[in-house]
């Protein structure tokens, strides 16, 4: 089992018992809005998190997320939700541009 935190949802902290989904997954199971625009298919950035701990408990970067690295569109603390799967424990930060009006976010980060 992992945990995700969410620093700016208030330290909000869901388990994830498999491994074999995705973060974005791992959100919609536990009710959390998360942006994603594309349909979680890993064509836009707009579901990126920032790693702030644990980026070492992240599997490999999809071939989605190199492109958006070499592109420059993620930076080396940042994976796609739609695509990051996870082994141990992590923290994350819900990026300022891409959070959801209607969700309210705590001001930790």
């Amino acid at each position: 089992m992992a945990r995700i935190m969410i620093e700016n949802l208030f330290k909000k902290t869901i388990e994830a018992n498999d491994h074999s989904k995705t973060l974005l997954k791992h959100f919609q199971d536990h009710h959390i809005d998360w942006m994603y625009a594309c349909g979680g298919k890993g064509r836009c950035t707009t579901c990126k998190v920032i790693v702030k701990e644990g980026k070492k408990h992240f599997q490999s970067l999809t071939e989605a997320e190199k492109y958006y690295t070499r592109e420059g569109a993620l930076k080396h603390n940042e994976r796609l939700a739609c695509q990051a799967k996870i082994r141990g424990d992590v923290c994350l930060i819900v990026p300022k541009e891409y959070q959801l009006p209607h969700v309210d976010y705590s001001d930790e980060a």
